[in-house]
């Protein structure tokens, strides 16, 4: 075990903030790039630990390491492309705490070499895989910190399904798992976090940022907001722009509520489906599922899910009942939780305060009739729900 694994292995999603003036498929992102700087404004910002790019190709160099190292005492991670022991002492004498193994440029004997070496130096791995077949092998290689990047570095083309599938595999290995790549939003973060993912790599959407420690901040931050009950299209464009990170459908036949259908989301949103007893297949990333109970349109309690695996508790309140111990009971839940019942502009803060949840739920209170939002209340509820 060491500083960069630890970092990156504690509760919730952890950030490696990346600090790179350019990119071979972007061009330039960021050409006056101060490492010194950035390093130090990213650690404050919460990122677990700091990626240095060090190819010229990234517009880099090891200077930039050093740099960083001299203006925080956060994990820094090289990146580069590196294939020979004396490229990692360098790395290693310049201030690194891990470097960057890319199983695409190294076989099997060669990474073996280089991670032999790396523990003689006191110095960390991440082992970044882009298929299934590279996974296995890091998985064989034994490492401790797993990559995977939604990038293809021959095409550059970014594919978050096939990484999120990729990140789901390795829910059963002992592994740090890292979702590199496309991460450019709060429910982009979330997902690569509910596939399995320990922490994500976040460069050019940082980098292209007014502030980019703002930026880090932003797709760190909890509560993650969710507007439900959506059937309309301008509706839910509506929460969009306000700054929904979740857009929920509800699918139950008994509902006030009911969609007609999951409508499409942008690609930096999550959509979720609400069942009631039993799940149907959808477009959708989540389900959020309640048990029935007679008489009622739901139970009182939900379980969400991806893939039909469970990766979070919905704690809510009785169908159309209160109970004053609501966020006493929501607080003592421990794990992911989702807030829901009876949540709006008018009390959400106050429920953050007290549950600290991974996320809030809202639906009713942010209507004019059933199934139809009132887009003040709907700003209003996340701008308060922030």
């Amino acid at each position: 075990m060491g500083r960069f694994r630890d970092a990156l292995a504690g509760p919730g999603l952890a950030a490696i903030a990346e600090v790179k003036r350019r990119s071979p498929s972007a061009g330039d992102l960021r050409p006056d790039a101060d490492p010194a700087r950035l390093a130090a404004q990213f650690a404050n910002a919460g990122a677990a630990a700091i990626s240095i790019l060090v190819d010229e190709r990234f517009g880099g160099s090891v200077d930039d390491l050093r740099a960083a190292r001299a203006a925080t005492t956060a994990p820094l991670l090289a990146k580069g492309f590196f294939a020979e022991e004396r490229e990692l002492l360098k790395l290693k004498a310049a201030g690194a705490d891990a470097v960057l193994i890319l199983l695409r440029d190294v076989d099997d004997q060669r990474a073996t070499a280089l991670l032999s070496y790396a523990r003689e130096l006191s110095l960390e791995t991440l082992v970044e895989a882009h298929d299934v077949g590279e996974l296995e092998r890091a998985i064989g290689l034994n490492a401790e910190v797993i990559g995977v990047n939604a990038r293809d570095l021959t095409t550059f083309e970014i594919d978050r399904a096939r990484q999120l599938e990729l990140v789901a595999r390795m829910r059963e290995h002992r592994a740090v798992v890292v979702a590199e790549s496309g991460v450019h939003s709060r429910a982009q973060g979330a997902a690569a976090e509910l596939a399995g993912a320990d922490a994500i790599l976040v460069g050019s959407s940082l980098m292209r940022a007014t502030d980019p420690a703002a930026k880090l901040r932003e797709i760190l931050s909890r509560p993650l907001v969710k507007v439900c009950g959506l059937t309309r299209r301008e509706d839910l464009d509506q929460a969009v722009a306000a700054g929904a990170d979740m857009l929920g459908f509800i699918l139950a036949e008994q509902s006030p509520r009911r969609a007609s259908e999951v409508l499409p989301v942008p690609a930096d949103r999550l959509s979720v489906a609400v069942f009631v007893g039993e799940a149907a297949e959808t477009d959708a990333d989540l389900v959020q599922l309640y048990p029935p109970e007679g008489g009622r349109v739901r139970g009182r309690d939900a379980v969400l899910l991806r893939g039909g695996e469970p990766v979070a508790r919905v704690v809510d309140l009785p169908w159309e009942e209160r109970d004053p111990l609501h966020l006493q009971r929501a607080a003592a839940v421990e794990g992911r939780v989702m807030l829901a019942g009876r949540l709006g502009p008018d009390n959400v803060r106050e429920a953050v305060r007290a549950v600290h949840p991974w996320a809030v739920d809202a639906a009713s209170k942010l209507e004019s009739e059933p199934g139809i939002k009132d887009h003040v209340k709907v700003r209003a509820f996340v701008e308060a729900a922030r």
